[in-house]
Formats: C-alpha cells, structure tokens, sequence
C-alpha cells in the first residue's frame, strides 16, 4: 500500500492536481489579503488618517510622473485604430461614422484601459517593489516598532492618490486619443476634422463619460491596494522583491480587465 502511495505520488496526475490545489490555495490567500488590507484601507480614510504631505508626494507621482507614457500608449493605440478603420469605413460609404465609432471605442474602453496597463507597468511595479524592499529590509517592523500603523502610512496615501489621480489621467488620454484619431483619420482617408468631430457627438452621452470616471476610479484604487499589499507581504530578500513586484503586476491586469467586465455587463449588456 505504501509502494502504491509513494508510485501515485511520483505520477504526472497527481503532481498536476497538486500544483492546480496550492495554485488555487495561493489565489484564496492573496485574495483574502488583498480584501483585508482594503477594509482596513477605507477605515483609516473614514476616520480621517491621512497624511496629507504623503498624499500630495503619491499624487505628483502618480499622476503627473505617468502621463507622458499613459498619453504616448493612448495616442499610439487611437492612431493604429484610426489607421485600420478609417480608410475601409470611407470606401464602404461610413465617413460620417467613423468619428463616432473612434470616440466611443476610446471613450468607453481604450482611454481606460490602455491608461490602466501604463499605470500598472510603471507605477503599480514601483509601488510593489518600493513597499517589498521595506519589508525585507526590516522597515516595516521598524515602523511598527515606533507604534505607526503601516496601512495608515503606506497604504492609504497611495491607494488614494489612485482613485484621485487616475480619472484627470485617463481624461486627458482620452482627449489625446481622439484627437490622434481625427488626425490619423484625416491622413489616411481625407476625412475631414469637422466631419470627424461632428460625427463623434452623435453617440457620445453623459453615461459614457460618467462610466469611464467610474472606471478610472475603480481601475486607480485596485491598481495601488494590490501593488501594496503585494509589496507588503514578500518575503525571501532580493527574489522576494521581484516576485512581488510580478504579482503585483499580473493581478493588477487581471484585477482591470475583470472590473472592465462587470463595468460593460452593468452598464452597456
């Protein structure tokens, strides 16, 4: 009995039903973490723990350090886009939609979205890595030493300056990729600008606008928690950083793009 254990154990289907078991149990845990740090997160905000100066330093980073690469991946996506449809809309006899079609596909998904993968790469990895390297350098016990709370003072100034700063963020992208649309539209297909913007008013609506400050803020705030909460708890030195920081950016994209999800079965299904 013992021989067939060990026979059983050494095989491919118990190492694949093992693996997919303490996978699943992994993803429990960080979840569970994630959604703790969160409520502890909104009670220091309820309660009016902020550090102001802290707030204002993760703002400036958060918002003004990542526009330039959020508006390069916004304009860049809206020019492929454009360059693809506007010229086969023109000939098919849809030049007075393709305004609308660029403005709703940037307002609605791409503006947010693509603004959401660049705050990822370049802020979400640096808060995980800021945050991993100050627990297993012993920062963290040194401050809960000294009696601070360590969700209060790190996790609150960022995750609010993610739900601050990602809507005027993904505003300005938004208007950016539009633009570089009419642009691009212009270039490859003759459509003119004012054709191009005429058309985009036609189905734009409050509701579309009010989603995506919706979203941005959902995307901002679930970008910062899980960055930090992935940072928080590594462990292992130098290979802990980096396997935090690579956990704080895959669940990251996972976390937007299932929050995309709800946001389009809510609101446009």
């Amino acid at each position: 009995m013992g021989s067939l254990q060990k026979y059983y154990k050494q095989s491919a289907t118990y190492k694949i039903f093992s693996g997919a078991f303490i996978e699943f149990e992994s993803f429990l845990d960080t979840l569970g973490k994630i959604t703790q740090d969160g409520i502890e997160v909104i009670k220091c905000i309820l309660k009016g723990q902020i550090d102001k100066k802290e707030l204002i330093d993760q703002c400036n980073r958060f918002g003004i350090t990542s526009l330039p690469i959020t508006l390069s991946i916004v304009g860049m996506t809206s020019i492929i886009v454009a360059s693809q449809v506007a010229l086969e809309m023109v000939k098919q006899g849809g030049s007075n939609f393709v305004g609308l079609l660029m403005t709703i596909l940037i307002v609605r998904e791409v503006g947010v979205i693509m603004s959401g993968f660049a705050i990822i790469s370049m802020i979400g990895s640096s808060l995980a890595s800021e945050i991993a390297t100050m627990r297993v350098t012993e920062q963290i016990d040194a401050i809960k030493v000294l009696k601070v709370n360590p969700i209060r003072y790190l996790f609150v100034p960022r995750v609010l300056s993610g739900i601050i700063m990602m809507p005027p963020v993904v505003i300005i992208a938004s208007a950016v990729g539009v633009i570089a649309g009419a642009v691009t539209a212009n270039l490859t297909s003759g459509l003119t600008y004012r054709a191009f913007f005429d058309s985009a008013w036609l189905g734009i609506y409050m509701k579309d606008l009010g989603v995506c400050i919706l979203k941005a803020i959902t995307f901002g705030g679930t970008i910062a928690l899980i960055s930090c909460s992935s940072g928080y708890y590594a462990k292992g030195g130098a290979k802990g950083v980096g396997e935090a920081t690579n956990k704080a950016v895959v669940w990251s994209f996972v976390a937007i793009v299932i929050w995309d999800m709800f946001f389009a079965i809510a609101f446009f299904f």
